[in-house]
C-alpha cells in the first residue's frame, strides 16, 4: 500500500482545454481562459478585480509593491506561516513583525496585533490557516483605526468564508494559491484580489512588467510603454486553461474534500475525548473548505514516532511549519513582538494527514493505522 500525502486531482477537461489553447494559437498570458478565471474569481469573491499570477508568492510580492513599502517599514503577521508571507515584504526592505497565534485555530491572535503597532507599521497580513478564517472584523477595525492596510494571505482559503463573506475579500488586497497541494490547482499558480479600486490600474501595470500593456490590448491607449516598476507576474495561458477546468469543478471538489474531512473528524472524536489527540477547531463564524486535516499530538517525540510508523505502513504524513522567527532568515530579517509560546509549542505537535480527492477508497486504511499507532503510544 502506498498512500501519498497529496495527489493532484484532474476533473477531466484540463488536457482538452490546454489543447484548445494551442489550437487557438494563444499560449502567452491573458488569453480567453485567463479571462474566464478572472470572471469566476470576481464572481466568487466579490473582488473589484482579480488577476491571475504565477504563484501566491507573486501575488504577495505585487501587494508589497502596490503598498510602496520600503526599508524600515513594518508589517505585522504570524510566524506560523510559509516563508513567502514574510519574504514578499523583506524583498522591499520591510520588516516582518511576528505575533503569536491563537491556540484554537492557529491563526494570528487578533488581540496581540494592536500592541505590536508602531509609527513604522504599514500593514497587517492575516493568514487563514487551513482555510479557516481569522477574526477579520476585529482585524479590519484595528487596521482602520490605525490607518493600516490589510493584505490577506488566503493561499489555503479558496471558497472559505468568515461570517458568510469570502476570505480574501476583507482586506484591500487578497492573495490566493493554486499550487498542486491546494484545493483548486494549476501546478503552480496564484491570484491577486483587488478589493480597493484605487489599486486596480496600477496592479495591472505592475503585473505587466511595469507597462500599460493591458490598457493597450483593451484599446484604451494607442501604444504601450514603461510606466512604473513591475515584473512578469502573469501565468501562461496553458496554466489558466488547466485552472479553468478546476474552477468549473470547484464546488464538487470542495464537497468531496469536506466529506473526507468529516470522516477524519468523526473517526478521531473519541481519541480527542481520551486526551490522545486534539482535532482541528472551526469557529461557528467560519465556513472552511477542507483544505487540510491535521492532528495535534502530545509532543515532538510523539509526532516523530507517528510519522515514522505511518511511513512504514505506506502512508505519507507531513508537518509544518518551522516558525519563521526561529529560522535563519527570520533572525536576520524580522523581529518578534513578545513571546510566541503557542507558535513554538503547536508547530512541534502538528501532523497533517493525507487529503486529496480520490482518497475515499483508502481513507479507512489511513484511519485504521493512525488510530492503531496512537493507541500504542
Amino acid at each position: 500500500m502506498n498512500i501519498p500525502f497529496n495527489k493532484p486531482y484532474m476533473s477531466g477537461k484540463e488536457l482538452s482545454y490546454i489543447a484548445e489553447s494551442h489550437l487557438n494559437g494563444r499560449l502567452a498570458g491573458d488569453g480567453p481562459f485567463t479571462k474566464n478565471c478572472h470572471a469566476w474569481l470576481e464572481a466568487e469573491t466579490g473582488a473589484h478585480k482579480a488577476l491571475l499570477t504565477h504563484s501566491c508568492t507573486a501575488a504577495l510580492e505585487m501587494a508589497a509593491l502596490l503598498l510602496d513599502l520600503g526599508p524600515g517599514d513594518e508589517v505585522i503577521m504570524p510566524s506560523y506561516t510559509f516563508v513567502s508571507t514574510a519574504n514578499a515584504f523583506v524583498l522591499r526592505g520591510a520588516i516582518p513583525v511576528f505575533v503569536d497565534i491563537r491556540p484554537d485555530t492557529l491563526n494570528i491572535d487578533e488581540n496581540l496585533i494592536e500592541a505590536a503597532i508602531t509609527s513604522k507599521t504599514k500593514a497587517v497580513v492575516p493568514v487563514h490557516y487551513a482555510g479557516v478564517g481569522c477574526e477579520m472584523d476585529q482585524i479590519v477595525d484595528i487596521a482602520r483605526r490605525h490607518g493600516l492596510m490589510v493584505i490577506e494571505d488566503a493561499a489555503q482559503a479558496i471558497l472559505s468564508k468568515y461570517r458568510g463573506k469570502p476570505l480574501g475579500s476583507f482586506g484591500q488586497l487578497g492573495c490566493l494559491s493554486f499550487h498542486e497541494t491546494k484545493n483548486i490547482i494549476s501546478g503552480e499558480g496564484g491570484a491577486l484580489l483587488i478589493n480597493d479600486s484605487a489599486f486596480a490600474l496600477r496592479s495591472e501595470i505592475i503585473r505587466e512588467k511595469g507597462t500599460n500593456r493591458s490598457q493597450f490590448f483593451r484599446g484604451q491607449v494607442d501604444k504601450y510603454t514603461w510606466c512604473d516598476i513591475g515584473s512578469s507576474y502573469l501565468p501562461g495561458e496553458l496554466t489558466a486553461a488547466f485552472l479553468w477546468a478546476q474552477m468549473e469543478a470547484a464546488d464538487m471538489i470542495t464537497r468531496r474534500r469536506l466529506d473526507l474531512w468529516n470522516c477524519y473528524h468523526k473517526a478521531f472524536e473519541q481519541m480527542e475525548k481520551s486526551g490522545v489527540v486534539r482535532r482541528p477547531i472551526v469557529p461557528t463564524d467560519c465556513t472552511h473548505n477542507a483544505h487540510m486535516y491535521y492532528l495535534l499530538l502530545p509532543d515532538l517525540t510523539t509526532r516523530t514516532y507517528f510519522i515514522e510508523r505511518m511511513k512504514k505502513k505506506g502512508i505519507g504524513t507531513v508537518f509544518h511549519y518551522v516558525p519563521l522567527h526561529r529560522s535563519t532568515g527570520g533572525e536576520r530579517f524580522s523581529r518578534a513582538h513578545g513571546e510566541l509560546p503557542y507558535t513554538e509549542n503547536l508547530s512541534d505537535r502538528l501532523v497533517r494527514l493525507p487529503m486529496w480527492v480520490g482518497l475515499e477508497d483508502e481513507i479507512d486504511y489511513v484511519i485504521e493505522n493512525a488510530t492503531s499507532i496512537l493507541n500504542d503510544i
